[in-house]
């Protein structure tokens, strides 16, 4: 074997700008940014050892268009000769030395050693001068998108920290605009505790307003209100009217859940805007609280979160999975205490964002216990709470099934059943296990055909006198695979009630998926529904209180009856929202045409 040598990767600098630019940071403005957190990191380091250091950061502008220069300034610990060869010209090095962090946790030129590489999409030079707090020459550095860099000791001696120089490159001036600086800053900046002073055309003024004692002492905001309502505003762009206060067990993370005011889709992205170490590090994080809460919008502030490559996102891991854990329990906590001091508050909430507390309730029987009352439910006695629909002291009976429900709520109302709606996401879940959480509820689900239990069957004579024309109902129906059966029952106005047991419900829906699906695979499905077909019926009850039907069967039967009988098995699929086959929607053509020749036949006759 021969002998091997070793060889260096070559790093190609221009290259690795137009990842940069193109595929890991969401906009060129993020520049501003990392600027901005490289010098609260270096302002962060001289408090490290000197506590009644007062930093700042100053940023001026000047010239305009092509000509445009930012100057941005910190009066942080700075950097020697040494770090700027270490730390400006290693890209991916890490700010450690010996397990110590030389700029915090957070370094320099970021984490990952390419945050101020970041500035090459808007400039084609990046000068900075640098002078550190521990002595030693100032230093200029001047760095290159083709990765070369000068060095250059300054006689003169600077004051403490380091200054950045850009100049815009074509069409990046827009970035260099003192308006669009200025809500950079204040977007990336708001919850900085040193202040960020911007100097343009002669003026100066401070971006940043000191941040409210509460924002990292989030137990301290229900005493400041309308104060936290106004802030949720103006950093989230709508008005609230409620806020719970988030804050993890070690206190690293905190922050403030603003309820929407509006209702939201279960399925709507959820946004949050997260502040690591106070700067603003995501304005779309979407994994950092529980799926289920989705209806607050929030402002979150941690030290202890890894962030991507970008520093846009968070690393999904276990500490990530801990805090959006606490984060939701305090979520939890603060609405089971409104369940029990603040019941008004806590119905306002649930009147706009009750799927979310439904989804909570199922997962969480304590939760459930603490606000089942006020939880809203569509019923046959109307649109009602559940503590309402308890105090009936009714059997509740509920739906497994939109459709069902839609099918069954006019025909049980009439029978005086309280049946609730089960068929919405959550509902049905949740009124199965009400036993197990309030003592004495009795709920029970409803099927379909258990609605004919309530139904009043034909007495002998009646009997008798519809047997032949019930007979050919029957007949009419059987290559639908569904029994005629006469009965009475409530409200009159109904003729027919379809229902349709499990087994035959799964017999309609393969059947259903064969008519659209390719000739092979419904091959395979009318195979599978045949071994179903003996057992698998629907039951088309007829309403003999319902005058129609009434007519229909008094005396024999004659031959406009089967037609009639589908008429009414059509329109009582209709009724229930049963997607109707094929044979089914040419039964229903059919019978509206023979409707027309039956009307036309009759005027002619007339003549």
């Amino acid at each position: 074997m021969s002998d091997s040598e070793e060889y260096r990767f070559q790093v190609n600098l221009s290259g690795m700008i137009d990842i940069l630019s193109n595929h890991l940071y969401s906009s060129p403005r993020v520049f501003l940014r990392e600027l901005l957190q490289n010098a609260t990191d270096a302002i962060t380091a001289r408090l490290d050892s000197e506590p009644g250091h007062r930093g700042e950061v100053f940023v001026e502008l000047a010239g305009s268009g092509e000509n445009s220069t930012l100057l941005l300034q910190d009066n942080g610990v700075g950097l020697t000769e040494d770090d700027v060869h270490e730390f400006l010209a290693m890209i991916g090095h890490s700010s450690k030395r010996g397990g110590a962090e030389l700029l915090g946790e957070t370094s320099f030129i970021g984490r990952f050693g390419i945050g101020l590489l970041s500035c090459f999409m808007v400039s084609d030079e990046i000068v900075m001068l640098t002078q550190s707090a521990s002595g030693g020459p100032s230093i200029e550095w001047r760095g290159r998108p083709d990765g070369t860099y000068t060095l250059r000791k300054l006689e003169s001696s600077l004051t403490p920290g380091t200054k950045v120089y850009l100049r815009a490159k074509p069409e990046t001036d827009l970035f260099f605009e003192a308006g669009t600086v200025e809500l950079d800053l204040l977007h990336y900046g708001a919850l900085l505790p040193y202040p960020i002073r911007l100097a343009e055309g002669g003026r100066e003024r401070r971006i940043n307003p000191e941040p409210p004692a509460w924002i990292f002492s989030p137990n301290l905001a229900d005493v400041h209100r309308d104060e936290v309502l106004r802030f949720g505003e103006e950093r989230l762009g709508e008005r609230f009217r409620d806020f719970i206060p988030l804050r993890t067990a070690n206190g690293r993370t905190g922050g403030i859940a603003y309820v929407l005011p509006h209702a939201v889709n279960l399925n709507a992205k959820r946004s949050h805007k997260v502040y690591l170490k106070r700067m603003l590090i995501s304005e779309q994080a979407d994994n950092i609280l529980p799926e289920w809460a989705f209806f607050v919008k929030c402002l979150i502030w941690t030290d202890e979160l890894q962030p991507t490559a970008s520093r846009e996102h968070f690393y999904e891991n276990e500490q990530l999975e801990r805090v959006r854990g606490e984060l939701g329990e305090s979520i939890r906590s603060e609405l089971i205490g409104m369940g029990a001091s603040d019941q008004q508050r806590l119905r306002r909430i649930l009147e706009l964002h009750a799927l979310s507390m439904k989804s909570l309730a199922v997962e969480d029987d304590e939760f459930y216990r603490m606000i089942y009352r006020w939880l809203p439910f569509e019923s046959t006695y109307g649109h009602k709470t559940l503590g309402e629909l308890l105090d009936e002291r009714r059997t509740l009976y509920y739906t497994a099934s939109l459709d069902h429900y839609r099918q069954l709520r006019h025909v049980a109302s009439a029978q005086s059943l309280l049946v609730v709606n089960g068929g919405y996401i959550y509902e049905a879940e949740l009124l199965q296990s009400l036993p197990r959480i309030v003592s004495g509820a009795d709920t029970r689900r409803l099927l379909p055909e258990d609605v004919s239990l309530a139904f009043t069957d034909l007495n002998a004579e009646e009997r008798s006198a519809t047997l032949q024309a019930a007979r050919a109902a029957d007949l009419s129906l059987q290559r639908f695979r569904c029994r005629v059966l006469l009965k009475r029952f409530k409200p009159t106005e109904l003729p027919a009630l379809f229902t349709l047991p499990e087994e035959a419900a799964t017999l309609r829906s393969i059947e259903r998926a064969g008519e659209e699906s390719p000739q092979a695979f419904a091959s395979v499905l009318g195979s599978l529904g045949g071994s179903m077909q003996g057992s698998a019926q629907s039951i088309l009850y007829l309403n003999l209180n319902n005058p129609v039907v009434d007519k229909l069967f008094a005396g024999p039967p004659n031959a406009k009856l089967p037609t009639l009988v589908e008429m009414l098995y059509a329109n009582a699929l209709m009724m229930g929202h049963y997607p109707m086959s094929r044979q089914e929607l040419a039964l229903l053509n059919a019978g509206i045409l023979s409707l027309i020749d039956w009307s036309m036949e009759s005027e002619q006759g007339g003549e």
